[in-house]
């Protein structure tokens, strides 16, 4: 049986972990185990104030490298590409390892009151979207499907939890 691990990058509350592991248990018919520790600390890159997605992917993929299933690196910190403001995460396409950040998917970043309903819904879409990425999963153009691409967190709310019916059936392609 796959394993999926999910590993806590400080700083990050340890509690979204838990509130991950049934929901993609179910979306990837895998075990998930949870990391008790801190492997990795993400460092700031001071001109944005912000941490580099694809560095701290590279340190996971390094700290992971004998690991044979899957690995999402869960942290609080914005992240972000070269090319782009920000990212809610980053994965290897058709690789080991994935990373998320629950920083933009709060709604008190938007000034508005805590709902953590929400932000745990936010939280299983976006994991599920990166692991996708891992198991080969482009971006869908089906809206319901957790693949639909997401620029903003208007977008993350409208798509699903779940994948589709396509990308659930190229993942039983390719497994």
């Amino acid at each position: 049986m796959l394993t999926i691990k999910l590993i806590p990058i400080a700083p990050v509350n340890m509690e979204i972990l838990e509130q991950l592991t049934e929901p993609l248990e179910k979306q990837f018919s895998a075990a998930v185990e949870i990391e008790q520790k801190n492997l990795l600390n993400a460092e700031t890159v001071p001109s944005r104030a912000q941490y580099y997605s694809t560095k701290l992917l590279s340190e996971l993929l390094e700290a992971n490298k004998n690991f044979t299933g899957k690995v999402l690196g869960i942290t609080s910190v914005d992240l972000f590409i070269p090319v782009l403001t920000y990212v809610f995460g980053e994965a290897q396409l058709n690789g080991t390892v994935s990373l998320m950040s629950t920083y933009r998917l709060s709604e008190t970043l938007y000034g508005l009151p805590e709902n953590k309903e929400l932000f745990i819904e936010r939280s299983i879409k976006e994991a599920v979207h990166e692991l996708g990425h891992t198991f080969g999963l482009l971006h869908c153009r089906d809206y319901n499907c957790a693949m639909h691409s997401s620029t903003s967190v208007e977008e993350v709310d409208v798509k699903g939890k779940t994948l589709c019916s396509n990308c659930r059936q190229k993942i039983s392609l390719s497994t």
